[in-house]
């Protein structure tokens, strides 16, 4: 008769595994041929007339390719129909990533060799776009920009949220005529908006304000902020509404006190996305606040500075100074609009409700 004693109890440590990571040998192996692939490629591109990055990137592939095709025989079709689809969705993304890439690197190449510590609080008043690159700075701009930022946000933010609202919530008669014509205004070009305020409100009033500005931008700001509220309001469990009903609420307080709460962090993420949509817009400032090289806090008191009408005019006068400032005012807005987005998706995924 056996007892509990005479039992052996094995403990197996069950690792899982993952199959689809390779060893660091293969790793490692893979990183050399690589380097070698990329010395072959640069040599090729050196004695041939195929001359630049976009030669270098094309000789690359082609060898990656031939090598994946090489290394796919005798695995089966489907192991090297996936190996080579894999590689070209690689070198697709390699693509895509680049411009991007380039770009930053430019302005931060470029736009450094503007920035010293007064550039982000001084202005233009007494300085020329030729002078040293130590005098005149962008705050005017900063804070142009930022006054019809926030007129824009305070126009439009109700009316994107109570749009979203009205879609999702209320769904009346004329959803599919409010939904239409949000998209169609999402289409609608930077330059006709300015156009629209010039017509409406320049040539009624007959000078040009931050407060035209503003208002351009919050046409350009509106469909952002409408339909990414819609997206947000989506989100809301129908639990919670029939919840809201069963307790006795009207429609409109369960909308207020419920559903709008529930996704505050969502609707806060559309306003910072609206302003990341704008900030950067330099057309309709063209048709309605132009600009200034002194600081302005009256949005109603003539024209007004912006960060890209100041990076427009300097572009525009084709100096080396200017083209340095132009580039300086492309690096801040760059890092704005950076900061922007990252403040909006730490917001979008902060709240799990």
């Amino acid at each position: 008769m056996s007892t509990t004693s005479d039992l052996a109890i094995h403990v197996v440590d069950a690792t899982p595994t993952q199959p689809w990571h390779k060893p660091r040998v293969e790793q490692r192996r893979d990183a050399l041929v690589y380097l070698a692939l990329a010395v072959v490629a640069y040599a090729i591109v050196m004695v041939s007339g195929v001359a630049g990055p976009d030669g270098f990137a094309l000789v690359f592939f082609i060898e990656v390719l031939l090598l994946t095709i090489f290394r796919s025989r005798g695995i089966g079709k489907a192991k090297s129909t996936n190996a080579i689809v894999s590689t070209v969705i690689g070198a697709g993304a390699v693509v895509a990533f680049a411009p991007w890439m380039s770009i930053f690197f430019s302005l931060i190449t470029k736009g450094f060799q503007g920035l010293y510590f007064g550039f982000l609080v001084r202005d233009m008043r007494v300085t020329t776009p030729d002078d040293e690159l130590n005098m005149g700075g962008i705050g005017h701009a900063i804070i142009g920009s930022m006054l019809m930022v926030l007129i824009a946000t305070i126009i439009t933010l109700p009316l994107g949220i109570l749009s979203g609202v009205y879609l999702t919530e209320v769904r009346g008669r004329l959803t599919r005529v409010v939904r239409f014509v949000i998209q169609s205004m999402s289409g609608v070009p930077s330059i006709v908006a300015g156009l629209f305020i010039y017509t409406t409100v320049i040539s009624v009033t007959g000078s040009f304000s931050g407060f035209a500005g503003a208002l351009a931008l919050s046409v350009l700001m509106l469909p952002t902020v409408a339909r990414t509220a819609e997206e947000v309001l989506k989100l809301v469990p129908e639990d919670l509404r029939a919840a809201s009903y069963a307790l006795g609420a009207r429609q409109w307080r369960s909308s207020l006190m419920v559903v709008l709460p529930t996704v505050r962090s969502g609707l806060t993420t559309a306003a910072i996305l609206g302003v990341a949509r704008v900030v950067g817009e330099t057309a309709p400032l063209i048709l309605t606040a132009l600009s200034n090289n002194a600081f302005k806090f009256n949005p109603f008191d003539g024209p007004i500075a912006s960060m890209p009408m100041y990076v427009f005019g300097m572009l525009q006068i084709g100096t080396e100074y200017s083209l340095n400032r132009a580039w300086s005012g492309s690096l801040v807005l760059m890092l704005i609009v950076l900061a922007l987005f990252v403040t909006a998706r730490r917001l979008g995924g902060k709240d799990k409700r």
